[in-house]
């Protein structure tokens, strides 16, 4: 019988697994830091400057173009202005040449990526962003291209080599073009004075947002959800609001509403192994903590975190109280992460 295909069923004999040795990876990574190096030593600081100056008088909007890999990197710095609320956004050259280079206007300007400088599709979109009065700014790696003969502006992005052994594929150019992007990015962020406060605000879903925007108060548990009674309860009748809140802990007030102090379960299991039988006629009142950590509802929530894990020992919640130890609310660490922070 002759030999059946593999499809057959039969696997194909196994190939010789693929490696790489350690000093053929670390000496990978050198050569790509020595071209960043190259990089950094020979960059014109002039037209650094000039190009970060230009963005940070813009008027309009910063469009960042390229295509392929060079179109990546243009995308992505755009997302890094607007995320420091600077107005930016990614014009793809393609679709602009189909219509979206209506979004232009002659407030804006124009910065094409391109690692080259003979582009075909940025070539094409030049004479149409002119049209609209956009300023335009080549930013390119060979000196003397076409791009940058026909923009306002070119910035040359010195590049020694790709660290691809036939340097070809595009690894160091786009690596180049990625720090140069993001380090005039920060340049502009420090220029514009933007606070800490105004960067969370961008970032309302991210934990920087969150710990720098909720307030004790956002996350706080309040009015039914809280697990109160009074200092003369007895603790076997107090059991189901222990346990049913989900907050671990009692909440001790007096009929103002005044903290009291707290009840934990821990509390619980300590009186009951201390008393015994002897539980059932003890109050809350007389085993409460009456010196428990709290928090005022407009202090961060970060804040919070961290002061439940501050010694002596880490708490699980924090009642929360206004300036007159009146109980409006609880904030638990479970309620901290759920709110991702």
């Amino acid at each position: 019988m002759g030999s059946l295909p593999p499809s057959l069923g039969f696997p194909s004999p196994p190939k010789e697994e693929s490696r790489i040795d350690e000093n053929t990876l670390i000496g990978l990574f050198k050569s790509q830091q020595n071209h960043l190096n190259y990089f950094f030593q020979n960059l014109d600081r002039t037209q650094t400057l000039s190009f970060t100056r230009t963005l940070l008088n813009t008027r309009g909007t910063i469009f960042f173009t390229g295509v392929g890999k060079s179109g990546f990197v243009a995308n992505k710095i755009s997302q890094t202005l607007v995320s420091l609320g600077i107005r930016a956004s990614f014009l793809s050259p393609v679709d602009a040449l189909h219509g979206d280079i209506g979004i232009v206007s002659n407030r804006d300007v124009v910065v094409l990526f391109s690692k080259s400088g003979s582009t075909e599709e940025l070539l094409r979109l030049v004479p149409c962003a002119r049209a609209k009065g956009a300023y335009l700014i080549a930013v390119t790696s060979v000196e003397g291209s076409a791009l940058a003969a026909v923009c306002d502006m070119n910035v040359h992005l010195p590049l020694e080599r790709e660290l691809c052994p036939f340097d070809l594929a595009p690894v160091t150019s786009t690596a180049i073009q990625m720090v140069f992007g993001d380090t005039v990015a920060i340049a502009m962020m420090g220029a514009r004075n933007l606070t800490k406060e105004e960067y969370a605000a961008n970032h309302p879903a991210g934990r920087i947002g969150k710990s720098l925007i909720f307030k004790v108060k956002d996350v706080m548990k309040k009015q039914d959800e809280l697990p109160v009674c009074q200092e003369g309860d007895l603790i076997m009748d107090q059991l189901v609001e222990l346990t049913s809140k989900g907050c671990g802990c009692l909440l001790v007030i007096d009929e103002e509403r005044y903290l009291i102090g707290t009840f934990t379960d821990g509390d619980l299991r300590r009186t009951l192994k201390a008393s015994g039988e002897g539980i059932f006629k003890l109050t809350v009142g007389e085993m409460c903590n009456r010196s428990p950590r709290t928090i005022d509802p407009e202090a961060m929530a970060i804040e919070a975190m961290q002061k439940m894990e501050s010694p002596p020992s880490p708490v699980q919640f924090l009642p929360v109280i206004n300036h007159h130890n009146i109980l409006i609310g609880i904030v638990t660490l479970h309620g901290l992460v759920s709110a991702g922070l």
